[in-house]
């Protein structure tokens, strides 16, 4: 990381920015209201630092050893006050920093009755992003793999009812992205590119859906580490899009832990991830226990933990859903979790700032 003096020019801030690139690094330049900052990526064992340091303009230049430098907390004054948390803004809402974002909707897209009534009922709930899968990898190749894996055109027709439904009840809307061949097209018409826990690891996927300058939403892999949640997040960062929001959704349960719930919820996940970077994080209670009358206890313990926001399946009759029925919960469910994690957020905050 180099840190250039306040009084730094823009001649010595492209110095440092060459000297970078000639050692076969990328620089990610970061200007603050009073700093620059430039990040090296790549391997900076080819940097010689001590060089760097005794350039015109150069306030300090020290190599950070943690594979997710770009967004870390030592990165965060550089976007607001020390220690603060980034604020990502998607039309109207704003995740982070603030009131629980509720994402809402159903697993998958069906049909346009189905999103829009969907739409509307969510709305009415309180929700204010609305989420509904297009591609939908699954384990098994048998099962319901979303209208997208149709073809093209049945792809662009669920993505357009989707967007469709947001506009009419005024809701930012979020869908999967399960490869490379469908970045453009489902960038045509969300809001929130999703990344989703299988292509966690897809760097090259990271890479091209960071390049399109919309909120990033990732989640983390089922059997990942938070370092590695942290280091692959570093992909997108690294294209210079830091509106990125984690996502804990659980991991892979331990002994026969499956017969009780789908995933284990790893909510000391968020404030760990609080510690180590400024990016809000988000939690999914619907896929981290996959049962539906779980979903308002995780909900509730997810926002006393300190999470950003929630993803959570709704559908008005889980029932008859193709994808994910038994973890879903209907309008009037999503409703009382609503109010109730609006409740525990006003305390945690009364609690927390009275202790400080």
């Amino acid at each position: 990381m180099i840190v250039m003096k306040t009084d730094a020019t823009e001649e010595d801030i492209q110095r440092v920015v060459s000297i970078v690139e000639e050692s076969g690094l990328r620089a990610s330049v970061i200007r603050g209201e009073y700093q620059t900052v430039i990040g090296p990526v790549g391997d900076e064992r080819r940097l010689d630092f001590d060089r760097l340091a005794t350039l015109s303009g150069v306030k300090e230049a020290a190599r950070v050893e943690a594979p997710y430098k770009l967004i870390s907390r030592e990165y965060a004054r550089f976007f607001g006050e020390p220690g603060a948390h980034r604020t990502v803004i998607i039309g109207d809402v704003r995740l982070g920093n603030g009131e629980p974002v509720i994402i809402a909707g159903p697993c998958a897209v069906e049909s346009r009755h189905q999103i829009m009534r969907i739409a509307e009922e969510v709305k009415q709930a309180g929700a204010h992003i609305l989420r509904g899968g297009v591609f939908k990898p699954r384990s098994s190749v048998h099962a319901f793999q979303g209208m997208g894996a149709r073809g093209t055109a049945n792809a662009e027709e669920a993505l357009t009812w989707l967007k469709e439904a947001g506009t009419a009840f005024d809701m930012p809307v979020v869908t999967e992205v399960r490869g490379e061949s469908m970045v453009d097209l489902v960038a045509r018409h969300v809001d929130i590119m999703h990344i989703g826990a299988r292509n966690m690891y897809d760097q090259d996927l990271l890479a091209d859906v960071a390049r399109k300058g919309k909120p990033v939403l990732l989640k983390r892999h089922f059997g990942a580490s938070i370092e590695e949640l942290l280091a692959f997040s570093e992909y997108v960062a690294a294209e210079g899009n830091k509106d990125l929001i984690l996502c804990e959704r659980g991991i892979v349960p331990v002994g026969k832990g499956k017969n009780y719930t789908r995933y284990t919820l790893d909510l000391s996940a968020v404030p760990v991830i609080h510690s180590e970077t400024y990016l809000p994080v988000i939690v999914d209670p619907s896929h981290g226990t996959g049962r539906r009358e779980l979903v308002f206890d995780m909900s509730c313990a997810s926002i006393a933990a300190g999470a950003d926001g929630l993803m959570i399946e709704t559908h008005y009759d889980p029932a008859e859903a193709l994808v994910d029925g038994p973890q879903m919960v209907t309008p009037d469910e999503l409703k009382e979790i609503i109010e109730a994690c609006s409740t525990l957020y006003t305390l945690r905050k009364k609690t927390r700032g009275a202790a400080a």
